[in-house]
């Protein structure tokens, strides 16, 4: 269960099969690499058994794919890229971590307090606005959902809050700013949101700010060792790079 993303770029594979296959080819690749690397969250027997009834598929997907690290839409392996096969796609793994929405929770408090407000990333101004669109209610009605076979999509049964001039915050109106917006093709893409481009350079900024600034290597190293989400958020913000500098969009689902 995850938060896919993809870089739409028109590429040589989109001209040859549609958004929802390449998805879908994602989705093998991602499996078939929990499988042979023997991830500890391996993925049911029906999926093992789908990954084994798609050899051919999965042949056909590691020939046509070789054509992904010359695209300018390839996101860097080095950022949670294992096993992503189609270079402009990516996901976020559910649930989400405690530690990483801790993670998160401290580093939106911390430029609230000491960043001058003229030079907070225009999201971060949004966010904590009395008109924000980001009310954080479609978070607040993921992190009660619980599947049939006990995945939760967060692992905090409740959201941080913030305090000071977030007060009014919590970290479920953050996830909600993170979701993007609607998607207007859904139909024709599968991905029910997106990030136009019109607003990657605002995401880039926010996310930059809070992933990446200052951080010592130590932290970086405790972050990537103790769980996955702040790699996948890295490949989210690369992905968010790529399609302000290719004027194209980030499709998410």
């Amino acid at each position: 269960m995850s938060l896919e993303f993809a870089v739409q770029h028109p590429c040589v594979l989109r001209a040859r099969y549609s958004e929802k296959h390449l998805r879908e080819w994602g989705r093998l690749s991602n499996l078939h690499a929990r499988l042979t690397t023997g991830d500890a969250s391996a993925p049911s027997q029906e999926k093992v058994a789908w990954v084994e009834n798609a050899r051919e598929e999965m042949e056909l997907m590691q020939a046509e794919t070789t054509i992904c690290p010359i695209c300018p839409a390839c996101l860097p392996e080095n950022a949670a890229g294992e096993g992503e096969a189609v270079g402009c796609l990516g996901r976020i793994t559910y649930p989400v971590e405690a530690q990483f929405e801790k993670f998160l929770a401290d580093r939106v408090q911390l430029a609230l307090d000491t960043i001058d407000s003229g030079d907070q990333p225009r999201l971060l101004r949004i966010l904590i606005d009395a008109e924000s669109p980001f009310d954080g209610e479609a978070t607040k009605e993921l992190r009660r959902v619980t599947t049939p076979d006990g995945l939760r999509f967060f692992e905090l049964r409740l959201p941080i809050r913030l305090s000071r001039e977030g007060a009014q915050l919590t970290t479920d109106n953050v996830f909600d700013l993170l979701a993007g917006f609607r998607s207007d093709d859904h139909e024709q893409t599968t991905y029910t949101r997106e990030l136009g481009f019109e607003a990657t350079a605002d995401y880039y900024d926010f996310l930059d700010l809070l992933l990446r600034n200052d951080l010592s290597q130590t932290e970086i190293a405790r972050l990537t060792t103790r769980g996955k989400n702040y790699s996948q958020f890295l490949r989210l913000l690369a992905a968010i790079e790529r399609a302000e500098a290719l004027s194209t969009r980030v499709l998410l689902d």
